[in-house]
């Protein structure tokens, strides 16, 4: 999320950018924005950007020589002289969570240009207020908000005293992480620069920001001691006002965070800068107001209840050392099509034959389970097979019986023959 220092080097961005250019026309605002229109047209007028704490104002300021000659058109609208000529207008501007400003070809708009402001020369160029989130907001002949206080960073005497004056104010009866976000005493600070103030001074985040601050009405510097040195005590033990203002100027002698005259890594020297905030090794914690605070060593004694301390991960090494080879057995390759519908049939016909076999395997137990033990096998056998066995013998003996009938009436007439000859 943009905080002051962010906002003021957008205005010295715009301020560098728009030198030398004259704007023309109408300021064309996006369909989604839920913003107000901005009603200002003028053949020919110049920008300029100053910035406060959170907010930036912009100011459009038509050319002298200009006057509105097109008849019937605009005489009596918002922002016009009696004689024509347009008035100046100031556009206050607040980030939200993504908002910049840019510079680019009025041909290639980037694609959450909110609000345009087109340049005369041809081809054209715009300046553009983007903002992928849409948080941001503007408001139209604005001035700064009443309930912000001096900005900590160009208004650091009026700051100091605005907030050492009211320390009886119930803004102070919460933890100093809170306070510091509160922009009625503190204007520009946010969530990254309060983690990096706190931890310099090794102050816990949830300790009583009255408690924090009351210290500091009574610090005296001795009077025996010459200015030279003074400034030399003030740097080399700031206290925490001291750093609201020290802290923001930092970023802001920095330069870049996208708003440099060349493209360069500007991320990379910032997370080199940070001390504290989201650095591995850092435990957070969520405040009263749901916005997390990194820091190091005791939360103190305002600290949530039930709230667990959370700690970043390291990160990897700039520079790591190259990974030991790694042996890779080599995989087989498929020689063709048929091959591979080959092996997937085997496959196939192999996991049927295993559940084949498992399946006999279970009916060859059922089976054994079902069978009796040899005496009843005996038994049953012996109780089945006599009745078959009698029924046989009867016959035979019946047979043998016709037989030896039969034979003894064939001898008769033979001995009978045998005589009679």
């Amino acid at each position: 999320m943009p905080e002051g220092p962010e906002l003021h080097l957008a205005s010295c961005y715009i301020n560098t950018v728009c030198a030398g250019l004259i704007f023309s026309g109408k300021v064309e605002k996006s369909e989604v924005s839920k913003n107000p229109e901005v009603l200002f047209e003028s053949n020919a007028y110049l920008i300029s950007a100053i910035s406060r704490g959170k907010e930036i104002k912009l100011t459009l300021t038509p050319l002298k020589e200009e006057k509105n000659t097109l008849p019937g058109r605009g005489r009596d609208r918002e922002g016009l002289s009696q004689n024509g000529l347009q008035q100046p207008m100031g556009l206050v501007f607040r980030f939200g969570m993504s908002g910049s400003f840019k510079l680019t070809s009025g041909a290639e708009l980037p694609k959450h240009a909110h609000l345009r402001f087109y340049t005369k020369e041809s081809p054209h160029r715009a300046l553009c207020f983007v903002d992928f989130r849409r948080f941001g907001r503007w408001e139209v002949h604005g001035t700064w908000q009443l309930d912000r206080g001096p900005c900590v960073m160009l208004e650091y005497e009026k700051f100091r005293e605005n907030v050492l004056r009211n320390l009886s104010d119930k803004a102070f009866n919460k933890p100093i992480c809170e306070a510091l976000l509160n922009q009625k005493f503190f204007n520009g600070i946010g969530n990254y620069l309060r983690a990096e103030i706190l931890y310099r001074l090794k102050i816990p985040p949830f300790e009583k920001a009255r408690t924090v601050l009351e210290a500091l009405q009574h610090r005296k510097q001795s009077p025996d001691l010459t200015l030279s040195k003074k400034v030399k005590l003030k740097r080399e033990n700031p206290d925490l006002l001291e750093l609201c203002h020290a802290v923001p100027m930092e970023v802001i002698h920095m330069g870049g965070k996208g708003y440099g005259p060349e493209p360069s890594d500007d991320a990379a020297a910032f997370e080199e800068w940070l001390q504290c905030y989201c650095v591995p090794g850092m435990r957070s914690l969520r405040d009263g107001n749901g916005r997390t605070i990194w820091f190091q060593g005791e939360p103190g004694p305002m600290a949530p209840k039930g709230e667990k301390s959370r700690k970043r991960r390291s990160r990897v090494n700039a520079d790591p050392e190259p990974p030991s080879p790694k042996v890779t057995k080599p995989v087989p390759k498929r020689s063709s099509k048929g091959s591979s519908s080959q092996e997937k049939v085997a496959k196939r016909s192999g996991r049927k034959k295993g559940k084949e076999l498992v399946q006999g395997a279970e009916n060859t137990k059922a089976n054994e389970a079902r069978k009796p033990n040899a005496r009843s096998r005996r038994k049953a056998s012996a109780s089945q097979e006599s009745p078959m066995s009698e029924a046989p013998a009867a016959d035979r003996k019946r047979q043998a019986s016709a037989r030896r009938s039969t034979g003894a009436a064939t001898a008769a007439p033979r001995s009978r023959r045998v005589k009679a000859e």
